[in-house]
């Protein structure tokens, strides 16, 4: 198959205008509790109230809409830790593709079921000993499927950019905009959105701690690989970003930050305490990244993207505890 070109802001208007009967127009929350500390305004959206639970529908529902009857036929197959997962499931059983999803054996449960609840085919594997594109490849070519990985094709880059799209357009210009990070998919295609719409907004990509590859990849000007990493963000356990979305974060995104375990956890507390919202450790990182900005924070205009809340409610109780 040829390479598709890079993806640039009109790709995501069509990708919104193509998507638009299929998802939801999330909610943009704001916290006077977090403004009063700051000095800031927050303006959080979230995708914590996408259908299936995390901004990955619209990628998903995006590169699936663009099937030609064959590749429907034939059907579509992936590889995620979840979100993407259910996503591609869902995407699939409302176009009527059959779906085959590859899941690390260790995926949250309710991620899982999810998954298999959409009408998903799941192939489980070992995310510590197995390759998961590799796995997807292979199948691919076995049974004529078509590979939409997580992040790294343009289709899901410019569907994952309309909640920033959405979110500029209803706020307004931001100054500054947090976004997590895993892939690169989601803040490469919120990155597009912000510089068509708020070309002086500093954008900023967060991950893990304990898996920093696209800050390494950032300061280094050539993409990291890493093992995977051991932390509760599950969804941003990638060991690399992509080429379509590092060449388009390395051209535009102002820097890449990160965030402990501990100060998800303490983001996780806030949303259920303050804004009453179950939202998951990887949808915590770009909270707490700009929580640790303090001073930098007064009188800016803050843009929140809050990726997903799906989340055992097992783990989310004893995180909490």
């Amino acid at each position: 198959m040829n390479k598709l070109s890079a993806p640039v802001y009109q790709d995501v208007i069509n990708a919104h205008q193509r998507i638009l009967p299929y998802i939801n127009k999330t909610p943009v929350f704001t916290s006077r509790t977090i403004n009063e500390i700051t000095g800031a305004q927050f303006y959080f959206k979230c995708e914590n109230f996408q259908r299936m639970g995390a901004f990955k529908f619209r990628g998903a529902m995006n590169a699936l809409s663009q099937f030609s009857e064959q590749q429907r036929k034939n059907g579509v197959v992936t590889f995620s830790s979840g979100n993407h997962a259910q996503a591609i499931a869902l995407s699939a059983k409302l176009l009527g593709i059959p779906a085959t999803i590859i899941m690390p054996e260790d995926a949250p449960k309710a991620k899982m079921a999810a998954t298999k609840g959409y009408g998903g085919r799941v192939i489980t594997y070992n995310r510590y000993t197995e390759d998961r594109e590799e796995i997807g490849r292979h199948l691919a070519q076995k049974e004529k499927l078509t590979l939409i990985p997580p992040y790294d094709h343009p289709h899901i880059i410019a569907g994952q950019g309309t909640a920033t799209k959405e979110l500029i357009e209803e706020v307004g210009k931001l100054d500054m905009l947090f976004v997590p990070l895993g892939g690169g998919g989601l803040l490469s295609g919120s990155t597009l959105s912000a510089r068509a719409l708020s070309p002086n907004c500093q954008i900023f990509g967060v991950e893990p701690q304990a898996g920093n590859d696209g800050q390494q990849s950032f300061r280094k000007g050539e993409i990291v690989y890493i093992d995977t990493p051991k932390t509760i963000a599950d969804g941003a356990q990638t060991q690399h970003l992509g080429d379509y979305t590092f060449d388009i974060i390395k051209k535009y995104v102002d820097d890449i930050l990160t965030a402990t375990d501990d100060e998800l956890i303490s983001a996780m507390q806030f949303y259920a305490q303050r804004m009453k919202m179950v939202v998951e450790p990887t949808g915590c990182l770009s909270l707490a990244a700009a929580r640790q900005l303090g001073d930098q924070l007064t009188g800016k205009k803050i843009g929140i993207i809050i990726s997903g809340g799906n989340v055992d409610l097992a783990q989310y109780g004893h995180l909490l505890s």
